[in-house]
């Protein structure tokens, strides 16, 4: 609809970051949730969920290869 872009408030990005986290970890009132929804673009959701994503599996391995350095070295 074109009115509902003019609606949606600017998020800042820890904000977005605090919802993608939150939702990974599995926290989060309800009422948190219903009103960063009408604000949050699905574009800001899929992109930091990405970001979030390659930031955790970059971790694990990181984590891994420390350990695995440390058994063998």
């Amino acid at each position: 609809m074109p009115g509902e872009e003019d609606k949606k408030q600017k998020v800042s990005l820890g904000a977005v970051a605090r919802t993608v986290l939150s939702a990974f970890l599995g926290i989060r009132r309800r009422s948190e949730h219903d009103k960063e929804a009408v604000q949050l673009t699905l574009v800001q959701i899929i992109v930091a969920g990405i970001i979030g994503a390659t930031l955790f599996v970059a971790g694990l391995i990181l984590l891994v290869r420390f350990i695995i350095g440390r058994v063998t070295g």
